[in-house]
């Protein structure tokens, strides 16, 4: 496989690698400031970085059927962030990224529909090589329901998967239409003004300069996440990057161990293997 077919597929993993340490950010900031705070300072953060990055640019404003999908998606993304953030402060964040993996499994078999393309069978073993990773890894602790389970905060993160298997179909389609830093900019934008609708009733201010810092931190690995995803979305198929998805877990329990002591089990290792190994035939596969 030559270089250039490689590109989106190592753009993505390092795109997924700023995302879930922007979640690890946030699960900190929604136990202290909860989940609505968490969201509001950060987009706030991201509006203001990504507007100093785009507008000196002088764009033509976004209209008709790419304005849609940029409002389309990012009102999805508000609620699916927030169904997802919540569920973090009720769930482990391992287990909550391993309820997560249904989204690719989803967004796999939508784009034939949405999309137009077809399931080759190398995308359909790199599904169920990284789903099986997942499992391996997770194992009944998914399921479980008591001092490290909670019903409401799994079916948040379930229905946020949902949710998000619908985000990286309009992420591809928005990724056809317009470049990385205008998905960031409208994004960015739009998800903030909805926020601010209840910022007279549920707004509070940062308590101190670390709650500020991480406010700043997780919008600049939510705003290189994003473009790094858009970039690459742009230059390949849904099917051979939502395997990909699922090095989110490799990463997840690399922060899980460094900054809530989460031990990486031989479970772990053995999952992660299947989990590379599915991201290996995803890329080997193409457009087959």
């Amino acid at each position: 496989m030559n270089k250039i077919a490689e590109a989106p597929l190592v753009i993505a993993t390092l795109g997924i690698m700023l995302f879930s340490m922007m979640d690890a950010v946030m699960k900190g900031q929604a136990l202290a400031m909860g989940t609505y705070n968490a969201m509001f300072w950060r987009m706030l953060m991201g509006a203001i970085c990504v507007s100093l990055l785009y507008l000196p640019t002088r764009p033509i404003a976004a209209s008709g059927r790419v304005l849609k999908i940029h409002i389309i998606r990012a009102t999805l993304t508000a609620v699916m962030a927030y169904l997802f953030f919540y569920g973090l402060t009720r769930i482990p964040l391992a287990q909550a990224i391993g309820l997560s993996f249904i989204a690719p499994i989803i967004t796999l078999f939508l784009a034939v529909p949405l999309l137009g393309e077809r399931i080759g069978a190398n995308a359909k073993l790199a599904a169920a090589l990284g789903f099986g990773g997942v499992i391996v890894v997770v194992g009944g602790e998914v399921l479980s329901v008591g001092p490290e389970g909670d019903l409401l905060g799994m079916g948040a993160v379930l229905l946020s998967a949902v949710m998000y298997a619908f985000n990286l179909i309009l992420q591809r389609m928005q990724a056809l239409i317009a470049k990385p830093l205008e998905i960031a900019f409208y994004q960015n934008i739009i998800v903030f003004v909805i926020l601010l609708l209840a910022a007279p009733f549920a707004a509070s201010l940062p308590v101190n300069a670390i709650q500020w810092g991480g406010a700043a931190l997780a919008a600049a690995l939510a705003i290189g996440s994003l473009m790094l995803m858009a970039a690459a979305y742009r230059q390949a198929e849904a099917q051979r990057l939502v395997s990909i998805e699922y090095t989110a877990f490799i990463w997840a329990a690399i922060l899980g161990w460094f900054f809530f002591a989460e031990a990486v089990t031989a479970r772990t290792l053995l999952g992660t293997g299947l989990i590379v190994l599915g991201c290996f035939v995803s890329a080997r596969g193409g457009s087959r």
